[in-house]
């Protein structure tokens, strides 16, 4: 008996669809598609992420580094002479770094003190660095110098009058302040003013403000200005710790170099200190991301100098670099 098919005839031009259980398969199949490309770029992100940190920890870490470098190279810098400095003329400073017990004029005037340091503490919290902009357990770092270039041997009105100059020749140098340098007579040329440069590094726990969020730390300094003040300036953001050793050589024979965290003298004593005989200064520097990673946990330990910094129990988010570096100084 023959056999006759029971499904409904096509007709002319009519498409057959999906059945409800493929489009769920497909649909399902599209969304697990869908969720690895979400991941991938999600990963892709999350990396990009991390490498700007990184970025960021290294550009901020290596330019405040360089930074302090080249100042230290030219630290003790003073032209033509190395005799003891005449008794400088009057000084008018604004801000003036002062620690406790120096008199006016006596932190600038100080120029045969090319380096000097304070150990873990603020010396000029109550002058020019406020207790609240120095991130408590930090060195501080001062470094004098004269310009590298000398103001031109011009007539005298062409130097600034609020300026702090050093007049040099080779048998004697002398501080003074406007557009009046001194004179040596009999002195052997060459005779130029040269421009005084102090520069105070330390660490400041904010960048901006201190109602800023996150507080972000950064380094700082304090700069002697051309119109006689002493003014911070931002040196790198995202620096949270300082730590400095200084260098000096040994009785022992043959003689080495021996670091020590500080040394004995004030930063206004003109007459001669341990500070005279720094030859090198080691650096600690460590760098902080401005904002935590999601999902990252730090749990390292840095030490620098007599200082050992541990996130062990803090287990923050914060990315972190040390950089080192030691400096022979020049002068």
């Amino acid at each position: 008996m023959p056999t006759f098919s029971r499904t409904r005839p096509r007709r002319s031009g009519q498409q057959a669809g999906f059945t409800l259980i493929e489009m769920m398969i497909a649909i399902t199949i599209g969304l697990g598609i869908l969720a690895g490309l979400v991941g991938v770029l999600a990963a892709n992100s999350s990396n990009s992420r991390s490498n700007d940190r990184t970025s960021e920890l290294m550009t901020n870490g290596r330019y405040a580094l360089n930074s302090m470098k080249q100042e230290l190279r030219q630290a003790g810098f003073r032209a033509y002479t190395w005799a003891e400095p005449s008794t400088p003329g009057a000084l008018t400073l604004i801000n003036e770094c002062l620690e406790a017990g120096a008199t006016a004029g006596s932190f600038v005037a100080n120029i045969r003190q090319g380096i000097w340091g304070a150990n873990n503490v603020n010396p000029f919290s109550a002058s020019c660095i406020p207790a609240a902009s120095y991130a408590n357990g930090n060195d501080v770092l001062v470094v004098r110098r004269l310009a590298v270039i000398p103001s031109p041997i011009l007539p005298k009105t062409t130097l600034d009058a609020n300026t702090v100059y050093f007049q040099s020749s080779y048998e004697r140098g002398q501080i003074f302040q406007g557009a009046t340098a001194p004179t040596f007579p009999g002195s052997p040329a060459p005779l130029a003013s040269f421009a005084v440069q102090i520069y105070v590094y330390y660490i400041s726990p904010f960048t901006v403000s201190s109602t800023e969020s996150p507080l972000v730390p950064a380094l700082y300094r304090v700069s002697l200005q051309s119109d006689g003040s002493m003014d911070r300036e931002l040196v790198a953001s995202g620096i949270e710790h300082l730590q400095v050793q200084y260098g000096k050589l040994t009785t022992t024979v043959p003689a080495t170099t021996q670091f020590l965290d500080t040394l004995t003298g004030f930063s206004f004593n003109s007459a001669a200190t341990d500070w005279d005989n720094v030859n090198a200064v080691r650096i600690w520097l460590l760098a902080r991301n401005e904002t935590a990673e999601p999902g990252y946990s730090n749990t390292n330990s840095y030490v620098m100098g007599d200082q050992t910094y541990d996130f062990s129990s803090a287990q923050d988010g914060f990315r972190r670099q040390l950089f080192t570096a030691v400096v022979q100084l020049r002068n």
